[in-house]
């Protein structure tokens, strides 16, 4: 790479120019989606600053509340979803707002709604601020196509493929959105001397096949007999290819992001203690598996594709495996073995 021809680069692709132009695909547009998106990105940002100063600004710790999970929040956690909730609901653009930390669904007032819900989850991973692993904000949006007088929690309870679009900021060694608005997979990083984000990414195309696995084998007394049997596939494979290696940061955000740039299969699986999985279908699931099949990749339940999954309930959990599209196929063809 040329570094200093890349320091006087002024052809800049930054998220807003990126999002204007994806518009122009849309004739009928009328730009709400590109200011809905604005105020997402203004969110990350502000998340961004406070998670880089959090320690000096005595924003690490507890902020003595448990939330819908059962989780005792973190002060950031709550900054978070303040700000996230502040700034899609003055989007006016916005109808309803699913997120992780709210136990109810917040639905906008009238007099600022708009056609778009939008399901999210503030910071992920938080329970990795106070030791400073990259942690990250998962949203997705939906589109509500009806009266906004009439709108009911059935509007955001639609399957993951009516998705219109979905992204995850990444607060790490350096702050990078990935998004997705159906038409393929592309990465920003923040320039905090611009306050932008430009285009590092372009048309991210995860591996066919990897050879990274990602699951928290701390819980592998309590698997079914397909996760087993693929993880032990993975350590000593018998086919005479080499092992796969481990990489278990146990940050979502982090996990799945290094799965889509590196391929391989991240899992979190059903088991004893969790029947139903642990990772929340609407916020966390559905945008990492809209994401992973717009770059190429597959996203299973154990069941069935992700995407065709129906919520019920606003936090429900679900089982996922997602990734490389040979790897995630290797895991179907287990799930479909046990069920004959």
């Amino acid at each position: 790479m040329d570094h200093a021809a890349d320091a006087h680069r002024t052809d800049l692709m930054t998220v807003t120019r990126y999002v204007l132009n994806e518009q122009s695909r849309h004739p009928e547009a009328r730009g709400d989606f590109t200011i809905l998106l604005s105020h997402i990105v203004l969110g990350c940002k502000f998340v961004c600053t406070a998670v880089n100063k959090a320690g000096l600004a005595k924003l690490i710790g507890l902020a003595g509340e448990t939330n819908v999970q059962g989780e005792e929040q973190k002060k950031l956690d709550v900054l978070s979803n303040e700000v996230f909730v502040k700034a899609l609901v003055s989007s006016g653009r916005t109808c309803i707002l699913v997120s992780e930390e709210d136990e109810e669904a917040t639905f906008v007032d009238p007099r600022l709604r708009g056609k778009y819900c939008v399901v999210f989850d503030p910071l992920d991973g938080s329970s990795n601020i106070d030791c400073g692993v990259s942690i990250g904000t998962i949203f997705g949006v939906y589109m509500v196509d009806k009266d906004l007088d009439s709108i009911s929690l059935d509007d955001v309870l639609q399957p993951g493929k009516n998705m219109l679009a979905a992204g995850y900021c990444m607060y790490g060694s350096s702050c990078t959105l990935v998004i997705s608005t159906g038409y393929g997979v592309n990465g920003f990083t923040l320039d905090p001397s611009l306050g932008e984000f430009i285009l590092t990414h372009p048309d991210i195309k995860i591996p066919k096949k990897g050879k990274i696995y990602s699951v928290n084998e701390g819980n592998a007394k309590n698997w079914d007999r397909p996760t087993a049997k693929f993880v032990e596939k993975c350590k000593f494979p018998t086919d005479g290819s080499s092992p796969k290696s481990l990489r278990y940061i146990g940050s979502m955000v982090a996990d799945v992001h290094r799965t889509l740039l590196y391929g391989g299969i991240f899992l979190y699986p059903a088991d004893k203690k969790s029947p139903n999985g642990k990772l929340r279908v609407l916020y966390e699931v559905f945008p990492m598996s809209f994401l992973m099949e717009q770059a190429g990749g597959q996203a299973f339940t154990g069941k069935e594709r992700a995407l065709d999954l129906v919520p019920t309930k606003i936090h429900q959990r679900s089982p996922i495996f997602l990734g490389s599209y040979d790897d995630v196929e290797e895991i179907k063809a287990l799930y479909a073995a046990e069920q004959k």
